[in-house]
C-alpha cells in the first residue's frame, strides 16, 4: 500500500510517519505538512522520500492519503486535489455543519472514511454503548472525557458523537426525544484520552470506559482504517469507521 500522510508534523501525523516506515508491506508515497514548515524539504528518516506542502501541481501516485491536521487544511487539500479520485481518510475533527456539508460536496470525487476518532478498538466500545443505551433505555446517560492539559475545554468530537447517538438509541426505543445526555469536560496533564459513560438506573450503576495510552492508538486505527478503505474498490461517497466492522 502506497499511503500518503496530510499533517505529518502533528501529534498524531507524526506517530503515523513512525508506523509508515515499521510496517512491512506500507511504503510512504508523500507526507505533506504545513506550508513554512521547518521540516519542508528534509528527509524523512533518512530516507530519499521528503516532507513537502501539498501545492495544486503535485503528483501523488498514493493508493490512499490519511489526514490529521486542521479544518482549514483538510478543507484546502481537498479542493487542491479536486477531482481526483484518491480515497482519503480524516481525522480532522472541529469541522461546522456548513464544513461538513463541503466535505460531503468533495465525497463525490472520491471515497472519503471520516470519524472523530480512529482509536484501536474505539468503534467496538462505541457500539457497545449504544446497545446498552438502546436494551436500558430507561437508564440516564452521561458522558465524560478527560485529555491533556494543552487541549481546548469544550467538549470533544469525540464526546459530541457519542452523546448524539446515545440520545438517537434512547429515543428510538422510547418514542419520542431523550434528553442530550450531559458532557463533562476534564483536562489534565499528558493524558491521551479517556472517555467514560455512564448509565444511571437508580439502583445500579453501569459504566463503561475506553483509556488510550499513547497516540500510537489513533494512528494504528487509521492505518487499519486505510487498509480497509482500499481492500476493495469503494464507491465515492463518505463512509465512517462503523463501515469498516460491517456496520
Amino acid at each position: 500500500m502506497r499511503l500518503g500522510i496530510f499533517g505529518a508534523s502533528g501529534r498524531v501525523g507524526t506517530r503515523m510517519v513512525e508506523l509508515a516506515l515499521s510496517s512491512p508491506g506500507i511504503e510512504l508515497a508523500a507526507v505533506f505538512v504545513r506550508p513554512g514548515s521547518p521540516l519542508s524539504g528534509m528527509p524523512v528518516a533518512g530516507r530519499s522520500i521528503e516532507y513537502r506542502p501539498a501545492d495544486a501541481a503535485m503528483k501523488s501516485h498514493c493508493d490512499v492519503i490519511v489526514d490529521f491536521s486542521t479544518p482549514a487544511a483538510t478543507l484546502g487539500f481537498q479542493a487542491m486535489l479536486g477531482q481526483k479520485p484518491i480515497p482519503m481518510v480524516i481525522g480532522t475533527t472541529g469541522f461546522s455543519s456548513e464544513e461538513e456539508t463541503q466535505l460531503d460536496s468533495y465525497a463525490a470525487f472520491r471515497p472519503l472514511l471520516i470519524g472523530a476518532n480512529f482509536a484501536h478498538g474505539f468503534e467496538a466500545f462505541r457500539r457497545a454503548a449504544i446497545d446498552f443505551a438502546g436494551r436500558i433505555a430507561q437508564a440516564e446517560a452521561s458522558v465524560s472525557e478527560t485529555y491533556h492539559a494543552r487541549k481546548k475545554a469544550e467538549p470533544s468530537g469525540t464526546s459530541l458523537q457519542l452523546a448524539n447517538a446515545l440520545r438517537d438509541a434512547r429515543s428510538q426505543v422510547m418514542g419520542f426525544a431523550a434528553p442530550e445526555p450531559p458532557i463533562t469536560v476534564h483536562r489534565e496533564g499528558d493524558t491521551v484520552g479517556v472517555n467514560e459513560i455512564r448509565f444511571d438506573m437508580g439502583s445500579a450503576t453501569a459504566k463503561l470506559v475506553y483509556r488510550v495510552h499513547t497516540l500510537a492508538a489513533y494512528a494504528e486505527g487509521a492505518l487499519a482504517a486505510a487498509e480497509w478503505l482500499i481492500s476493495k474498490p469503494r464507491a465515492n461517497g463518505r463512509y465512517s469507521p462503523a463501515d469498516t466492522l460491517g456496520g
